[in-house]
């Protein structure tokens, strides 16, 4: 398990592993959407999903550990593409920081490592989508830099 970051208070961002799933899966639960479609008194169903994930050098699951406890979580994929002449571009999803935590700039130092990391890859662009409910998250990732410029569609199957 190699530590990837360094944050403020004590905070270390590192890859995943198999024991933080039921601390990730309950952070993903726990939110205002996240309530209707996860689990967290079973995390069986995330168990593929999660060797998938950190099985593909393209995926990162990525955990804010305090010492103590997972405090925070994100997925940070790269993708290939022909667009833009053939740009790679990472895509983040599932940000979640642990409640007890939020407001203190943990999500912006995570965001500000996976930009720096998709630099570091040589990606072209970040992209991200949130669910248009999601009002704080908006003018969080505005106030980073971010630009909603494009209207994202999604077909659940």
């Amino acid at each position: 398990m190699e530590d990837l970051a360094k944050l403020s208070d004590g905070v270390t961002l590192r890859e995943a592993v198999p024991d933080d799933l039921p601390d990730v899966v309950a952070m993903l639960a726990a939110d205002q959407l996240g309530v209707h479609r996860e689990s967290a008194d079973d995390v069986e169903p995330y168990r593929a999903a999660f060797a998938a994930i950190t099985a593909d050098p393209a995926h990162l699951l990525v955990v804010a550990d305090d010492g103590a406890r997972v405090v925070g979580t994100m997925q940070l994929s790269f993708i290939p593409g022909l667009a833009r002449k053939g740009a790679l571009r990472a895509q983040i999803e599932a940000v979640r920081v642990h409640e007890d935590v939020r407001s203190r700039g943990l999500g912006g130092q995570m965001i500000g490592w996976a930009i720096e990391e998709a630099r570091h890859r040589g990606c072209a662009l970040v992209q991200l989508t949130t669910d248009k409910r999601r009002t704080d998250a908006h003018r969080f990732y505005e106030r980073l830099g971010f630009v909603a410029s494009h209207e994202g569609m999604k077909l659940a199957l």
